[in-house]
């Protein structure tokens, strides 16, 4: 006698966007899945998956992801789910006084990071290249922590011929950039030094929001950060779960494409939030936030070149190696 086929129980994590939160509070349920949903930033769930593989299913650097696929070693299926997406224009910070007064000015000059391969890092690398000519070859790298000595690579890397990539292991870069012994730093979050609004840091691109409005009227890319991931082995077992859970978290995005547009009373602690979001469609269309991965082709290509251009890995990536056919093919929900 049959029975009801219960839910396959799964651990998620994956931070608190507004665009997850349909899921959060069980507004929107994935089809054969029960989801147990831990909350957890990207810089504290990041190496506990990829260290330890903690959960069944995570946000992923899409970086990361791409790197661990080309070595064959990634014991995850990527989702075209994106749940972050930045254009990184303004993680670009200077030194006045170090003749950077337009982006060909980085040649020759002393630049830190954080993670020569991390996803931000290497879209600033490659926009920097495709716009403006600089290579990464161009410039002499310094990799460390921003605030605390000691910080090394996530992913081991192999130098592409010309490069001065140089680790720091006993200083700061914040502390270098504002005493001279940086010229410039890229990094996605801000550096203390520019923070406390030290005289001499600035922003390479002070007015970002309108160079990065004209990178995507040329380009039509919205930089993919992180995506999401399942285990290899729970989608060998259960075909099925990539499209479930794509449309699942497709589903929950419209709950905050409706909110950012809900005039009535403001959900989100902005001002003029309803003009940003009209800006937004005006712009980028009304689905400005895409999923899938027909809907980010050009901003996936770009990445797994850039990947390749820049040594981070050997080959570069067809979509069908990142992503299962299943999610390949879906509708946009």
């Amino acid at each position: 006698m049959g029975g009801i086929v219960p839910d396959l129980p799964l651990r998620l994590a994956c931070n608190d966007y507004d665009r997850t939160r349909a899921l959060f509070d069980g507004s929107v349920k994935p089809d054969g899945i029960g989801l147990d949903i831990t909350r957890l930033k990207p810089r504290e769930l990041f190496p506990r998956m990829l260290d330890h593989q903690e959960f069944d299913v995570a946000e992923l650097s899409l970086a990361s992801y791409t790197t661990l696929v080309a070595r064959d070693a990634s014991p995850f299926v990527a989702i075209p789910v994106m749940l972050s997406k930045l254009f990184r224009h303004s993680c670009i910070y200077v030194r006045r006084g170090a003749g950077i007064e337009r982006p060909q000015d980085l040649k020759g000059k002393r630049v830190g990071t954080t993670q020569y391969g991390a996803t931000a890092v290497v879209y600033i690398k490659g926009l920097l290249q495709d716009e403006y000519g600089v290579k990464p070859t161009d410039i002499s790298w310094r990799q460390g922590g921003i605030e605390e000595p000691g910080r090394t690579e996530r992913t081991p890397l192999k130098p592409i011929p010309g490069l001065d990539l140089k680790s720091v292991p006993d200083k700061a870069l914040s502390g270098m950039l504002e005493a001279g012994e940086l010229d410039a730093m890229f990094s996605a979050r801000a550096p203390s030094c520019f923070v406390k609004r030290a005289p001499n840091i600035a922003r390479l691109f002070p007015d970002y929001r309108e160079v990065e409005k004209a990178y995507y009227k040329k380009t039509q890319m919205f930089p993919i950060m992180h995506l999401m991931g399942v285990k290899r082995h729970l989608v060998e077992r259960h075909p099925w779960l990539p499209a479930s859970l794509y449309k699942a978290f497709s589903e929950a995005k419209k709950y905050a494409m409706h909110d950012v547009r809900d005039i009535n009373a403001l959900l989100v602690t902005l001002p003029w939030l309803i003009a940003e979001a009209e800006e937004s469609v005006a712009l980028m269309g009304e689905d400005f936030w895409r999923y899938g991965v027909k809907e980010n082709a050009k901003e996936i290509e770009a990445l797994t070149r850039y990947a390749h251009e820049q040594g981070l890995v050997s080959r570069k990536l067809t979509m069908e190696d990142l992503f299962p056919p299943s999610v390949i093919e879906v509708s946009r929900i």
